[in-house]
Order: structure tokens, then sequence, then C-alpha cells
């Protein structure tokens, strides 16, 4: 019988941290890479349709308000796909809808390509979102559970970068399939089918969080995948004491509560001016003056790819310099930019592009966070929960954003655009000071404790 493409190479040390200090293994390195493939997912997904705009929107005379609905729609499903199924995976286990939901993201890319109307790509905007939302939750769950929390940060700190890298493919793939007539959009909505069904094959296989198992009451499965990736002389009992299943509501109670809205503003305010960006990176470049005739997808692939730069160049520090400073400075770092792109809406395009470029960099920091922060903030039974509500706070922001950006650069111009990113920046700055907490180098049961 052909083994799993999850199966384990070498088994660490026994003892009670015997999960929490084993060593980085081929694993581990797996299990990251088919959990980014969500993020890489959604950053194609959620960029593709700016570009398929450029040409879908002429075609369909959509003013600046059909424009923003569409780009939107995604993101609210977001919103219902990381709460209903954060709750929906700590109920019923990582491990179950881990390829389903992917599965969901083939049959709605393909199905983007035969709309006739925008009411028809509204409603499929939407599902797919739910979809790519869904995933979110279950697979950085999955993944915190399984990391060593020497490399927990860097595991989990993947999964953004490759969001990045799936917004870079969305520009590059646009520029590529615009070109191929009138009907071109259609080709670029379906292209996500391709990589999500390449990673539905490979999560099969993929073993259930014992973690999750042992919270359910479930030892002897909990035990049975501990000696399947950690080797025999691993057991359940070095998961420690078991947990019991919690209700949705824990998530805004008392600690957790605090926890939860400082995970979801902190998220909101970096992800909000990151995700207008992203989605009218053409329109916010020619306006800027960066990009010429039929060179704007390519700018716009530039953009996402100093993001990915950002993400990787803060990925090193996640294991020395501590979440907290991390996520002020960067944060802090990045409100500048942003506020000069406002203050000057007049400068020379190599400046307007150098402080794009800084903005990318420096928000790696809270960007890296976004995923780190929840999963180790909260215990196992409601971990998924606590990342399924973040992502749907943060995507309400993300759609507002979304939606008001196109309408924005209508009526007020490039400068108010910008300052109104800065300002939501700066909220970020000051609810990072006052809540951000330090969990460096702490085990995840010690993290989530309070």
């Amino acid at each position: 019988m052909p083994s799993s493409p999850l199966a384990p190479e070498a088994a660490p040390r026994s003892g009670r941290d015997l999960l929490e200090d084993s060593k980085l293994s081929g694993f581990h390195r797996r299990l990251t890479i088919y959990s980014a493939g969500g993020p890489f997912l959604d950053g194609l997904i959620l960029s593709v349709i700016g570009v398929a705009l450029t040409q879908l929107g002429p075609q369909w005379g959509l003013g600046g308000a059909w424009e923003g609905l569409l780009a939107a729609a995604a993101l609210v499903g977001l919103l219902v796909g990381g709460t209903v199924f954060g709750w929906v995976t700590d109920r019923y286990g990582r491990h179950l809808m881990y390829t389903i939901d992917l599965a969901a993201i083939v049959v709605f890319s393909i199905a983007q390509a035969f709309v006739t109307g925008p009411e028809q790509l509204l409603i499929l905007r939407f599902l797919i979102g739910v979809a790519v939302g869904a995933d979110y939750p279950i697979a950085t769950s999955l993944l915190a559970e399984f990391s060593p929390r020497k490399h927990r940060g860097a595991m989990l700190g993947l999964l953004t970068v490759m969001w990045s890298v799936g917004s870079a493919a969305a520009y590059l793939a646009g520029d590529w399939m615009l070109g191929f007539g009138d009907e071109g959009w259609r080709w670029l909505l379906a292209c996500p089918a391709v990589p999500a069904a390449i990673l539905v094959l490979l999560r099969f296989g993929t073993p259930e969080s014992p973690r999750w198992l042992l919270s359910q009451g479930r030892r002897a499965e909990a035990d049975a995948v501990m000696k399947k990736v950690f080797g025999p002389s691993a057991s359940a009992e070095d998961l420690g004491a078991p947990t019991q299943p919690a209700k949705f509501s824990a998530v805004f109670r008392g600690a957790y509560g605090r926890r939860t809205f400082f995970v979801s503003l902190f998220w909101a305010c970096s992800i909000m001016p990151i995700y207008a960006i992203y989605a009218f990176a053409p329109q916010l470049l020619t306006a800027l003056g960066l990009a010429g005739e039929g060179s704007s997808n390519l700018g716009s692939a530039a953009i996402a790819l100093v993001f990915m730069v950002g993400c990787v160049a803060f990925l090193p520090v996640l294991g020395t310099f501590g979440r907290r400073p991390l996520l002020i400075a960067s944060f802090a770092t990045a409100t500048v930019p942003l506020l000069l792109l406002g203050l000057l809406p007049g400068l020379p395009p190599v400046a307007s592009g150098l402080l794009f470029a800084v903005y990318a960099i420096a928000i790696g920091g809270p960007t890296l966070l976004q995923w780190i922060y929840p999963n180790e903030l909260f215990p196992t039974e409601i971990r998924a929960t606590a990342v399924g509500v973040g992502t749907g706070f943060s995507r309400i922001a993300a759609a507002v954003g979304t939606f008001l950006t196109p309408i924005a650069l209508d009526n007020w111009g490039i400068g108010p655009t910008m300052l109104l990113a800065a300002a939501v920046s700066a909220v970020g700055v000051t609810v990072s000071v006052a809540m951000a907490p330090e969990t460096l180098g702490r085990s995840l049961e010690s993290c989530s404790a309070t």
C-alpha cells in the first residue's frame, strides 16, 4: 500500500514537549507547502478580479459602484467562510474540510468563465470567497498544531508570503490572458481552478491534528497520529491534559474576548489598505503616473513581488526580534509612506514608486503576524474559531476598502484616497502599542493560557 504524501521521515526525541521541540522534518515542510496553497489561491483569486475588470468593465459598461461590488464580493464571502467554517473546524475537525474547500474553489472558478452578466459574477465571487475564507482557519490551525515552537512563526509566516506570490501570479497571468482577445477575462477568472485541483490531490492523506482529537476525547486516534508522525515512542500523553470543546461565544468573553478584539482590529487595519491596493493596483498606478499604456499589469505584479520581499525580509526576525516590537515598528514605518503619498500626490513617478516600495516592504511585519497571533493566542478548542472571526472581521474592513477605492478615486482623486489609507494604518499602530502581547518562544498551551 503506498504511503501517505505526508508520511513522517524520522522520529524526534520523546518527552512532554516532544511536539513543541521536535526537529523540522519533511512532514513539516510538506504540510507547510500544502497549507500555503490556500493563501496562494487567495492572492490569485482576489487580484485577478481587478485585472479582469480592466477588460470586463468597459464591455459591460460597469461604473465604479459595480466594479467595487464585484471586487468586494469575494471579501464578503471570506467573512462568511472564515466565521462559519472556523467554528465548523473546531467542532468537526481540521482534516474534514482540508480538501473539500479547495474542490469548491475549482468548481466556482470554472463557473466564472461562463457568466453572462454582473449579477451572476457577483454571486460566484461571493461563493468563491466563502471557500477561500474556510481554508484560513482549517489550514492555519492544522499547521500551528503540528509546528515546533522554534519554527512556528516562520511556518505560518510562509503562508503570507505565498499570498503575495499568488497576487503577482494574477497580474502576470492577466497580462498574458487578456491578450487572448475580448473574452480573455473569462480565462483569467477560471485560472485558479488549475492550482486548486493540484492542491486537492496533494492534501489527500494529511492526518488530523492530534491536539484536536484529544480535545474531542478521541485519545486512541490522537495516539495513532502521534506515532505515525513522530514515531513509535510518541503518544497522546506527550500532548498534556485533554481540553474540552467550547462554545462559539467563548472567543468573545473575558480575556479571549479582548484578544479577539486586538487580533481583529490590528488585522483589519493592516489588510484594508493592502487589499484596496491589490484589487485596484492598475488604476492606482495609472493615477500616480506609474503605468503607461499596456504596462499597468506588469507594474502591479512588481508591487506584489515587493510585498513578497517585505514578508520574506521579516521571516528571519520572527524567531529573534519578538512579535510585539516587530508589529509596532513595522506598522508605524508603513504608515509614513501612505501619508506622504496622500499629502504629495503630484510627486514624480520615481518618488511615488519608492514610497510604494517602502510601504510594501514595511507592512510585511503586520502581514506575517495576521495568522501567527490568532493561532498562538487561543487554545485548541477555539483556535480555528478565533482565526475565522479574525478573518471575517478583517475582511469586512477589506471589503469596505475595496468597495470604496474606485469610488474614492473617481470622486476625490489619489491624494485623499491615500490619506484615508494612512489614517487606517495609524489606527493599527495605536492598537498594537496598547494591546499587542509577546508570544515568542512559548508553547501553544502557554501562549493561549489566560
